[in-house]
């Protein structure tokens, strides 16, 4: 039987890493391309493989028919007019005639002479054909004689055989003379017609590597065609959701992307007419909001007048107050200086909206600073303070004050004294030392019962009450809220977390240097400075 093997190696590298980036593994593109070069090499393969397979049948068999019919010839016409029992010169002498036949094959010849003896004839080629070279299933098959039937006419037939030796290929075939006589075999090199076959598989083999890389340069055509509609339309989502509203895609076509894309611009319109219409009714409510304080604070500074005189009447020894009224004229000054707290929170709630608040920075001792702020507000005995004088920042103090007054003052109203109030250095990395960049830390802790774990979340949102049962309160609910907004401005944040050892933390963390962080980015252009807030 013919052994047969075939072989192949390939190896493919990318050229440059900015295509990889482009085709990683998880991108569509890359797959793509991977699905249209393996069905193409899947139809490349097969369709050689079918090519190859027919060529070397068609050529093999055509040198085989060829090879056998020349010998079968040979063999009526040379060695069946040799004697039964010939000599081996005989033999000899007809092998030579039967080898120089048109196909040139090489012919060994083997019967018994006159004597009995078996002897041996041979063209001499291919460094002597033996008998030992003939296979031994072709010779048992050739001197086996078959049963006479009405379909088979003759006793023996003409076997052949594909053998390779030393990778090269050779037909072998064996027959024996009808009615008596040498029993005859040939050997023919088929290696021009596996050198011919070779050729044809390479190439074949070039042929499927040049189908496989037109195949991925037409998928990556096709990828960039289909793929460029979607790549514009993630830019377009990209600029929608920075804020561009306006974006909008061309739309050609009336393919699915086309749709895709008119989809994309009527949902975009919708979308920046329903932003609008909420920025239209956002900047209505802050306006009104801004009306409403600056004309609430006209007639509270006459009734902040009335109150004032009220309530110094109501301290006087002897004062004019009947006692009756006392009770409603002490609730008219609680809830006047209430509601002026309110207004004055709610004018600076409406700038940070409006981003027209800013900054006026200045270089302050942040110990001096806390100091002033609890001093100011008759705090020291409830507030231990734990600093170190000399630690500078450039930063806000008006608005430093207003974030300490109502960190400090949430924490006596809702905390437990002693409120302890906590500062230290975080310096920036690479600092060489505290004072080079970094933040300052700003800890303020009270020894009250703590926030409850559902209120945690919400302290800083605005108008936010801890107890639904208890609405109304000495505060306006913006304290903490208005604080915030001040660290934000800053480039700084506040968290509030409660204390392993009891009670809650607010943290308030600010860089040394808000200059040195584009503070103008944060607070927008120009802008009242608003009034000082006092505690909650």
């Amino acid at each position: 039987m013919t052994q047969e093997h075939q072989g192949g190696t390939g190896g493919w590298s990318a050229a440059r890493r900015g295509v990889w980036s482009r085709l990683r593994f998880t991108s569509l593109r890359l797959r793509l391309v991977v699905v249209f070069g393996l069905v193409a090499l899947t139809a490349a393969v097969s369709a050689s493989g079918i090519a190859y397979w027919l060529n070397r049948e068609s050529v093999l068999t055509r040198t085989q028919d060829a090879v056998l019919r020349d010998f079968e010839q040979e063999m009526r016409n040379r060695a069946g007019a040799l004697p039964e029992h010939p000599t081996q010169d005989e033999l000899q002498r007809t092998a030579g005639q039967m080898a120089n036949s048109s196909q040139r094959f090489t012919v060994l010849l083997v019967a018994e002479n006159p004597d009995g003896r078996t002897v041996y004839g041979s063209s001499g080629g291919l460094n002597g054909f033996s008998l030992q070279d003939v296979p031994v299933s072709l010779r048992e098959a050739v001197t086996e004689r078959q049963r006479i039937t009405s379909t088979n006419k003759s006793p023996h037939h003409l076997y052949w055989q594909r053998i390779i030796d030393d990778d090269t290929p050779y037909l072998v075939a064996g027959s024996m003379v009808i009615g008596g006589g040498p029993t005859g075999y040939m050997l023919k090199s088929l290696e021009p017609e596996a050198k011919d076959l070779n050729s044809l598989a390479w190439s074949l083999g070039i042929a499927t590597a040049l189908a496989l890389i037109g195949s991925a340069l037409l998928a990556h055509a096709a990828a960039t065609t289909v793929l460029k509609p979607v790549q514009r339309l993630g830019a377009a989502a990209r600029r929608l959701g920075e804020g561009k509203l306006d974006t909008r895609l061309r739309v050609s076509g009336t393919d699915e992307l086309a749709d895709l894309s008119r989809t994309f611009n009527k949902a975009a319109e919708a979308l920046e007419k329903r932003v609008a219409d909420m920025a239209g009714r956002d900047e209505a409510s802050r306006r009104f909001v801004a009306d409403m304080s600056h004309e609430l604070r006209t007639p509270l500074t006459a009734i902040t007048a009335v109150t004032e005189v009220l309530e110094e009447e109501l301290e006087s020894e002897g004062g004019g107050i009947d006692p009756m009224v006392e009770p409603a004229v002490r609730l008219v000054v609680s809830e006047t200086r209430r509601l002026n707290d309110l207004v004055e929170n709610l004018m600076e709630v409406t700038r940070f909206d409006a981003g027209t608040a800013r900054l006026v920075l200045d270089d302050v001792d942040v110990a001096d600073q806390i100091t002033a702020c609890i001093d100011a507000r008759a705090w020291l005995d409830a507030v231990d303070l734990d600093t170190e004088r000399g630690i500078h920042a450039r930063i806000d103090p008006r608005r430093l004050d207003v974030i300490l007054a109502n960190l400090i003052g949430n924490a006596l109203k809702h905390g437990g004294s002693p409120v302890r109030v906590a500062v230290r250095e975080c310096p920036a990395e690479g600092a060489e030392g505290a004072g080079d960049g970094g933040d300052v830390v700003i800890e303020v802790r009270d020894h009250g019962p703590g926030i409850p774990e559902e209120v945690l979340p919400h302290v800083f949102d605005r108008f936010y009450k801890a107890s639904a049962s208890r609405p109304r309160s000495e505060g306006s609910g913006l304290g903490l809220s208005i604080a915030l907004e001040n660290a934000h401005i800053h480039g700084g944040e506040i968290t509030a977390a409660n204390s392993p050892e009891g009670g809650a933390v607010f943290t308030l963390r600010l860089p040394r240097d808000v200059s040195a962080r584009d503070a103008s980015e944060k607070t927008g252009d120009n802008g009242d400075e608003g009034t000082e807030e006092d505690a909650r």
